[in-house]
């Protein structure tokens, strides 16, 4: 599969900044003196990875070049790249079919129901562009403000960012961010172009001071299942677990269930 301009922008901006975070130190070269750019040199890079200095400074300059899978699995070690963080340098190359782009994402009258027995647990179904497309009554007060009737589908990303009242209900409202806009990150290399991604990271880049200062820093992250601290409207701060589970019929759909873990949470006030 070729990759488009844009691919190829994000690509080179995307190794780029995993090169100016590592130091020679790091990974084991000597210091040589005092260096005008942060990081590893191009050609230091390309040392560790094993391939060629001309080669790798086209790639991170963006030219029309293939790079195989070999070369970047070669490169992410070298950059020392967690696995979503290779997923999606993979993703920028042009290793995994770009998915066509759709207006609305298409779900099931039997998926949608799901949140609804799932009351009294919050429970949503959220799409790959964090889409809220079903939810229960225990998640529209838990939640307040991310459902509002209007004419576009809520957004639990737009209300992160975009929603006052989300600082107050996200205790820890900064790393829960943060890892937000990196799951979105990945999931949008996924569908390059399309449409209902490209708006809704401009709406957020404009709206929101955070996630102009954040996106730059290409931050990647897999969607996943863990605790996070939420301030229930009646019972003050609670430190809920929540799981993730992606639907069959729509595998980038995904159906989140909070439950009170029944531990009081460390260092949160009511």
């Amino acid at each position: 599969m070729s990759t488009q301009p844009d691919q190829r922008r994000q690509l080179s901006e995307f190794l780029r900044s995993r090169r100016e975070r590592l130091t020679p130190g790091e990974v084991g070269l000597p210091p040589t003196g005092r260096r005008r750019t942060p990081g590893l040199r191009r050609e230091e890079l390309a040392l560790l990875a094993g391939i060629s200095a001309t080669w790798y400074t086209y790639l991170e300059q963006g030219r029309k070049i293939r790079a195989s899978e070999q070369v970047l699995n070669a490169l992410a070690v070298a950059l020392r790249l967690d696995r979503p963080e290779r997923d999606h340098l993979l993703q920028l190359a042009g290793h995994t079919p770009a998915t066509e782009a759709e207006e609305r994402e298409p779900l099931t009258a039997e998926a949608g129901a799901v949140p609804l027995l799932l009351q009294p647990n919050p429970a949503y179904i959220i799409g790959g562009n964090y889409d809220v497309l079903s939810h229960n009554q225990a998640a529209h007060e838990l939640f307040p403000g991310l459902v509002t009737g209007a004419d576009r589908p809520a957004n639990f990303a737009r209300w992160v960012f975009l929603e006052p009242v989300a600082r107050d209900v996200l205790v820890d409202w900064e790393p829960e961010a943060r890892g937000l806009l990196g799951r979105l990150r990945t999931l949008a290399a996924r569908h390059c172009g399309d449409a209902r991604y490209t708006r809704l990271i401009e709406e957020l880049n404009e709206g929101s001071p955070q996630v102009r200062d954040w996106w730059p820093q290409y931050e990647v992250q897999a969607r996943h299942s863990g605790r996070k601290r939420l301030r229930h409207p009646q019972r003050g701060a609670v430190e809920y677990a929540y799981t993730a589970f992606h639907l069959a019929e729509q595998p980038e759909q995904t159906l989140v269930v909070y439950a009170d873990s029944g531990e009081p949470p460390t260092g949160a006030q009511p």
